[in-house]
């Protein structure tokens, strides 16, 4: 395919030096931003690798939010961070293509940590915003936490996995917090080797974070490198103002057309959690879309059935 546009751009977003990565096969089109998860997971190589057919719609724009991948810097650790910081940082990105584009409102799709970043911004400052499309939708910390383990101990007594349940009875999360680090990475492993992360393809973190990286031009060495010191990072400062998180009680209706693109065997972020809001939230058009053979990344998991689900679902709103 033949882009008009297709470039690596450093902005200014309240100060901080951050990059974007733009495509499209022609000028003039309305921009959708991707919101990627983590904190600190960037995923412009694969959402540039199995959505592409977007960038004949739509202006493609993959952020690299503060601290994260190619906006990494040493510095980070010296700010104080918030969900309130990348929230601010985003409206500062929002209005910046909004500028650059000559669209008055584009179209803002989050991924997982980028939900929470994204349903943040869409309720406080909708009039830029067309439509919002959240996958791995989270909604409330404590409770995310909650059914995602059960779902793991559930398991592993179904399967009779002996040392499963033994390992688990130790990692119980309480209010969404692990007794520690080594607790939520016992509970991270069941829940990928059962599939509730990744439903067809449970490679584990190499398999499906590290390999993808190294296999893709989107990101050198170096910064890979960044990229793992500033998920690491992030992941540590930010985690407890995650699961105090309550956009069930906080976010009641949203001002733009919701579509939310879930994977049935979502249990990082457990669909059943998401739906429960969304059938309860009040918004001027609202799409509930199932993905039967994924967990939390239907865009990579089924990509061909999520781009064209998305896609029809924003001609029918806007």
């Amino acid at each position: 395919m033949n882009y008009a546009i297709d470039k690596s751009v450093t902005v200014t977003l309240n100060g901080d030096a951050q990059n974007i990565r733009i495509r499209a096969v022609k000028e003039g089109l309305r921009p959708i931003l991707f919101l990627h998860g983590g904190p600190g997971v960037c995923d412009r190589h694969w959402v540039l690798k199995y959505q592409s057919a977007f960038a004949e719609e739509y202006a493609m724009v993959c952020w690299d939010q503060r601290g994260s991948g190619k906006s990494y810097r040493k510095s980070i650790k010296d700010e104080r961070l918030s969900i309130d910081v990348y929230v601010e940082d985003a409206r500062a990105l929002v209005e910046l293509l909004v500028k650059m584009s000559g669209y008055d409102k584009i179209i803002v799709a989050g991924h997982s940590w980028g939900t929470i970043i994204g349903t943040a911004l869409v309720s406080r400052y909708p009039e830029h915003i067309a439509a919002y499309i959240g996958q791995g939708q989270f909604v409330n910390g404590a409770e995310n936490e909650w059914r995602s383990y059960k779902f793991c101990m559930d398991e592993a007594e179904r399967r009779g996995d002996a040392a499963a349940v033994r390992a688990l009875k130790g990692a119980e999360p309480k209010d969404g917090v692990y007794p520690s680090h080594k607790a939520m990475m016992v509970q991270r492993n069941y829940l990928s080797k059962y599939g509730g992360s990744e439903y067809r393809e449970r490679k584990g973190t190499v398999g499906s974070l590290l390999l993808p990286l190294l296999k893709s031009d989107e990101y050198s060495l170096k910064d890979i490198v960044n990229y793992a010191k500033g998920a690491l990072y992030l992941t540590n400062v930010l985690w407890s103002e995650v699961v105090a998180l309550e956009y069930d009680r906080s976010v009641r209706a949203l001002d733009v057309p919701v579509i939310i693109t879930q994977g049935r065997h979502d249990y990082n972020t457990p669909s059943s959690i998401a739906r429960e809001w969304f059938d309860a939230l009040k918004a001027p058009a609202k799409k509930w879309i199932w993905f039967e053979n994924s967990a939390h990344s239907p865009i990579k998991e089924e990509p061909e059935a999520w781009g064209e689900a998305v896609r029809g679902a924003l001609k029918e709103m806007l």
